[in-house]
């Protein structure tokens, strides 16, 4: 475009240009090391809970409370390290996040009670969270035409960790421990910080805070690394090009442009700053999606990880329901571990379909026909199943909402201009965290109390409204340029 007689591109027309080459291959893996990460500390649970219990001789709510306060750790964390990274930058983001993980998640290997375990995992949950600051960091160097295929591959990361991990426990948990299990699970994290001084920063972003010269540079060095050359002309911002459709060049414009007023955002106190991200998440352009997007955010975590437990507690429903036992009956035979790593070869399917349909036929359509066709899936559970039969359309399901997951962890970056994603991103996971902790208490709580068929009801409800907020989403983002401006 010219601009004032002068030639100027964006960072999108410059990411067109440059393609995705050997540098987004670099930030793929870096965001998908910390994807692997996250998804690996989440797994573990299934086999640390049941381990500790019986070596402490916990009870079962001291049991559930390892899990839950990893997803409380998160609902904390995904909150906070949006804004942080919204205010300071990606890096600054992720930086923090790699910390706390690793060394908490370290660190709980050796925790010589109850009490500094429950602790230490909750700083590992509140790292956790900072896992939409990788995905929105990821999604700001590719180009728009092909956002949907990267971020399903990036998303492939997620079933890549779960399967590592469940491989991982089945050759060290019956041999060495659960301390063993902690230690290894944290090296993914460890990684992170070992690559942290050559990641760069979002060039979207830096063009977004007014530091052109900084976002050039590193859209060069992506130009150099893909073999590529840059638009001619000068790089511009989306928010300066509003800004002189909305000005007359006056001196307070040259201020803006300069800097200066901005720097004052920058000096705000973080209880400033999250008031005012919250008044922009539910300002009048962006509350309808806001709201519909934490809607579906926590249809998604609840029916997710609610399918997950499902698997194994309707599997063992009849024997629970038929024999009363006092004693928690937790076994550390290879059963377990192979049990958990069948079932998470379900998302590999979730992943293929998602692939092949989020560009094709848009972001709002794929997902609400993954959530409905769960729905189709888990109503036969509400009359008791045989077992292969209860196995084979929990498996489904899970495929079915794995895939609206995905997608909708596409969709939710696309939806936010620049100036909040990471936040919006982070809150919006902060509400399916919500979803992940209420999930256990209320409809496994149903199963063991043998009420099987309310539980699946429940289920079928939380997924149904969920599609239903999909479909009420006001924008299509598939092939949209992403915005950095409210």
């Amino acid at each position: 475009m010219i601009e004032d007689g002068v030639f100027s591109f964006t960072v999108d027309e410059a990411l067109l240009s440059i393609e995705f080459g050997k540098f987004q291959t670099f930030v793929l893996c870096y965001a998908g090391m910390g994807w692997i990460s996250e998804a690996m500390e989440m797994m573990l649970l299934s086999f640390v809970g049941p381990a500790v219990q019986l070596e402490w001789e916990l009870s079962s709510q001291q049991e559930s409370l390892i899990t839950s306060v990893v997803f409380a750790g998160m609902l904390l964390g995904a909150y906070s390290w949006g804004i942080v990274s919204d205010i300071y930058g990606r890096r600054m983001g992720f930086l923090f996040t790699a910390l706390i993980t690793s060394g908490a998640g370290f660190l709980s290997s050796f925790a010589p009670n109850y009490l500094s375990l429950i602790f230490l995992r909750f700083m590992v949950g509140i790292g956790l969270g900072g896992g939409p600051v990788l995905a929105s960091w990821f999604l700001e160097f590719i180009p728009s035409p092909h956002r949907g295929k990267w971020m399903v591959i990036f998303s492939a990361f997620w079933t890549i960790g779960t399967i590592f991990e469940a491989s991982l426990a089945w050759a060290i948990m019956p041999r060495y421990g659960w301390r063993w299990l902690l230690a290894s699970s944290s090296l993914p994290s460890f990684l992170l910080l070992l690559f942290y001084a050559v990641t760069p920063e979002s060039p979207r972003y830096l063009c977004m805070r007014g530091r052109i010269t900084d976002a050039m540079q590193i859209l060069e060095q992506m130009a150099r690394a893909n073999h590529k050359v840059l638009p001619a002309g000068i790089l511009i911002s989306e928010s300066q090009l509003e800004l002189d459709e909305k000005s007359d060049h006056s001196e307070a414009a040259q201020l803006v442009g300069n800097g200066r007023i901005k720097s004052s955002d920058e000096d705000m106190n973080m209880k400033t700053s999250c008031v005012r991200t919250l008044r922009r998440l539910l300002s009048l352009k962006l509350i309808r999606s806001t709201l519909l997007l934490w809607m579906v955010f926590f249809g998604n975590a609840f029916s997710y990880y609610g399918i997950v437990l499902l698997t194994s507690e309707l599997s063992n429903g009849k024997r629970a329901c038929t024999v009363k036992s006092s004693q928690p009956s937790h076994s550390n035979d290879d059963s377990l571990y192979k049990d958990v790593f069948v079932t998470s070869f379900a998302e590999v399917p979730g992943l293929i379909i998602s692939a092949a349909i989020v560009d094709r036929i848009g972001r709002k359509l794929s997902m609400s026909s993954m959530l409905f066709i769960s729905c189709v899936f888990l109503i036969p559970l509400v009359f008791p199943q045989t077992q292969e039969t209860t196995t084979a359309l929990l498996f489904c399901a899970r495929i079915s909402i794995s895939a609206s997951f995905t997608i909708i962890y596409i969709y939710a970056p696309e939806i936010y201009p620049t100036s909040v994603r990471a936040s919006g991103i982070g809150i919006a996971s902060s509400v399916g965290r919500i979803g992940g902790i209420t999930c256990p208490l209320v409809a496994v709580g149903l199963v063991h109390g043998c009420h099987q068929s309310a539980a699946v009801l429940l289920f079928e409800l939380v997924i149904f409204l969920s599609g239903i907020a999909v479909c009420l989403f006001p924008l299509e983002t598939s092939g949209r340029d992403l915005t950095d401006s409210v």
